[in-house]
């Protein structure tokens, strides 16, 4: 059987996770904000911008962190980059 050399750390980072749900929430508000400022289009696309780069990276964690909690197979807190 083969071990790995470095320690596998499976608990859950808070904070990490507290950031990565934050900017999930965040990125989801501004894109709904800015399907409603389509109707008067100043700046709407700043808001599509800021929302998109809000959003992505939040969804992305978010999903890592549920799956590591459910205890699917190749997820773990430690995919989650350190602060």
């Amino acid at each position: 059987m083969m071990e790995t050399s470095y320690p596998l750390n499976n608990k859950p980072p808070i904070k990490e996770i507290a950031l990565d749900i934050a900017l999930l929430v965040i990125g989801t508000l501004d894109i709904i904000v800015d399907t409603l400022m389509a109707y008067n289009p100043v700046g709407v696309y700043l808001f599509a911008i800021l929302g998109g780069i809000l959003f992505i990276p939040g969804s992305y964690y978010t999903r890592i962190a549920y799956y590591a909690y459910k205890g699917y197979k190749c997820f773990s807190f430690s995919n989650i980059p350190p602060m």
